[in-house]
C-alpha cells in the first residue's frame, strides 16, 4: 500500500517502559540493539512511513539522552505532558491522521507502518464507513501478552480484550492487537478530551481503541505478514531475540548487494555498516559503529572493527581496529591492533602482533611483527623492523616522533621521543635512539650514535 503524502500525517512513538523487567535503570527504549539505542529502529520506521520526524513520549529521560535524540525527533515529551501532545501536533499545522507506534518494537518496518496509514486513508476516502482508527494485528499460535482481537460477521472487529477474558477456541492462530494505530485526528482529540485517560499504566490509547469497538464505531485493521515485527522488548531475553532477527536482516541485505558472508550465524554486523561489492566477511567478525569497508576486501576471521574506514583491496586478519583509517591495498595481521588515530596509507603492510596508536604510516611502509608505533608520523617506503618500540611517554606527557621517507629502523630499536629520524637514515639492530638521526645516516649502539653516512653497500 502507498501512503497519500498530500495528507498531513503525524507520528508519535511511545517509549514509556521504564525498564523494570530488564532489571535496569535505563528505559527499555534506550538499550543498545545492533550498535544503537533500539528506539532508533522505531524512529527510522516511523519516518519512512510518514516522511517527517516523529514525536517521542518518554516515561523518564535524562537530559544527555534528550540531547542525543533531539536531532531525530520532531519533539520530545514526558508521559506526564500528554496534555501537551495535542497542542504539539497542532503546532505542526492541520493534522489529518496520527500514527502511533511503540519504541520497544524495534523489528517493526517502515513498510508495515506505511500499510497501516495507507489502509486508514483508503477507509476514510472510500464509500465504506469512515474509519476512526485502524489497528495493526498479527496472528500466532503462541500465548501472547497482547489484547486479543475478536471478529464477528463480515470479519468486523467486535471486541478487543485481554487474553484471559477470551476462551481458547480451536487450533487456529489467534489474532492480536499489536498496539500500533492510525487515528483520524479530529476524533482522537475529542476522545482524549472526553475520556481523560490516565497515562499511568501506559495503555491510554489501547483503552481508546477498546472504547471505540465497544461503542460500535468503525475500526479498521491491517495484518502483519511477519509476526516477528510485533515483538515487544520487555526483557533481555526479548532483546537477544530481536538482535538475532535484525542481524539476519542486515546480513541478508548485504549479501543481496554483493557481499560474501561465509557464515552469517557467526558474523555480527551493526546497522548502517557499509561494505562494498565483492568483499568477503569471514566468521567471528564484528563490525561496529560507523565502520565502512570498500570493495574486494577480506575481513576476518576473528576480527573486530569499530568506527574504522577501510579502503579497497584490503586484508584484515585476526585483528582489532578502533577509530582507524585504512587506505587501499593494505594488509594487516594476524593479531594486530589499531587504536584511535591510526592511519595506514595505501600499500602499507602491518605484521602480526603489531600495535599502532595515533600514528600515520606513509604509503608503501612495512611494519614488522611485535612492534609498537605511537604518536608518530612515518614517511613513505619506511621499513620498521620486528620488535621496534616508539617510547612516546615519559611518565608525564606524550611526545611526537618523525621518521622520514625510506628510513630503515632495525629490529629491536627503541626510539625515545621526542625524536626525528631523517630520510634514508638507518638504525642498527637493538639501538636505543635518544637523539635525532640526520638524513642518510647510520646510527647504532646503546645509546645510539651516528657513526657515518650511509653507503650504497649498507642496503636500504
Amino acid at each position: 500500500m502507498t501512503v497519500n503524502k498530500t495528507s498531513n500525517i503525524a507520528a508519535v512513538i511511545l517509549a514509556i517502559d521504564p525498564g523494570k523487567r530488564m532489571n535496569s535503570a535505563t528505559p527499555t527504549a534506550l538499550h543498545p540493539l545492533l550498535g544503537r539505542p533500539l528506539i532508533q529502529n522505531a524512529i527510522k520506521a516511523a519516518q519512512e512511513a510518514t516522511g517527517i520526524k516523529p514525536i517521542l513520549v518518554f516515561n523518564q529521560l535524562a537530559e544527555e539522552v534528550r540531547q542525543e535524540l533531539d536531532p531525530y525527533a520532531g519533539n520530545i515529551l514526558l508521559e506526564s505532558q500528554l496534555d501537551v501532545l495535542k497542542a504539539t501536533l497542532q503546532d505542526q499545522g492541520e493534522i489529518d491522521y496520527v500514527l502511533v507506534t511503540r519504541a520497544e518494537m524495534p523489528l517493526m518496518t517502515g513498510q508495515t507502518l506505511s500499510n497501516v496509514v495507507a489502509a486508514h486513508q483508503t477507509a476514510v476516502t472510500d464509500e465504506k464507513p469512515l474509519a476512526l482508527v485502524t489497528i495493526l494485528t498479527f496472528a500466532t499460535h503462541e500465548t501472547s501478552g497482547f489484547d486479543r482481537v475478536i471478529r464477528g460477521e463480515n470479519e468486523k472487529i467486535i471486541a478487543v480484550s485481554r487474553e484471559a477474558m477470551v476462551s481458547p477456541g480451536k487450533n487456529e492462530p489467534r489474532e492480536y492487537d499489536a498496539g500500533v494505530y492510525c487515528f483520524t485526528a479530529d476524533w482522537l482529540w475529542q476522545a482524549l478530551e472526553s475520556a481523560s485517560p490516565s497515562p499511568a499504566n501506559g495503555r491510554f490509547l489501547n483503552e481508546l481503541v477498546k472504547r471505540a469497538v465497544q461503542d460500535g464505531l468503525p475500526v479498521g485493521s491491517v495484518s502483519i505478514d511477519d509476526p516477528n515485527e510485533a515483538l515487544v522488548i520487555s526483557t533481555r531475553i526479548d532483546l537477544a531475540e530481536a538482535e538475532a532477527i535484525l542481524r539476519q536482516r542486515v546480513n541478508q541485505d548485504l549479501m543481496l548487494n554483493g557481499v560474501t558472508i561465509i557464515d552469517p550465524k557467526t558474523t555480527y554486523i551493526d546497522a548502517n555498516i557499509e561494505i562494498g561489492k565483492d568483499s568477503v566477511i569471514w566468521p567471528n567478525t564484528y563490525l561496529h559503529g560507523s565502520t565502512q569497508i570498500g570493495e574486494n576486501c577480506a575481513i576476518g576471521p576473528n576480527t573486530i572493527l569499530r568506527d574504522t574506514r577501510v579502503g579497497n583491496h584490503c586484508i584484515v586478519l585476526f585483528s582489532v581496529s578502533d577509530g582507524a583509517i585504512i587506505e587501499d591495498k593494505v594488509d594487516i595481521g594476524p593479531f594486530a591492533r589499531l587504536r584511535k588515530g591510526a592511519h595506514l596509507a595505501e600499500g602499507v603492510h602491518m605484521g602480526n602482533f603489531g600495535e599502532i596508536k595515533n600514528a600515520y604510516l606513509g604509503s608503501g611502509t612495512k611494519m614488522g611483527h611485535f612492534s609498537y608505533v605511537g604518536d608518530t608520523d612515518v614517511g613513505t617506503q619506511v621499513n620498521i623492523g620486528a620488535g621496534v618500540v616508539v617510547a612516546n611517554y615519559d611518565g608525564k606527557r606524550k611526545h611526537q616522533t618523525e621518521i622520514g621517507a625510506r628510513a630503515f629502523i632495525g629490529s629491536d630499536t627503541i626510539l625515545v621521543a621526542p625524536l626525528k629520524v631523517g630520510e634514508d637514515a638507518q638504525t642498527g639492530a637493538g639501538a636505543v635512539v635518544t637523539k635525532d638521526v640526520p638524513p642518510n645516516t647510520l646510527a647504532v649502539g646503546m645509546p645510539a650514535r651516528a657513526i657515518r653516512k650511509k653507503e650504497k653497500d649498507d642496503g636500504p
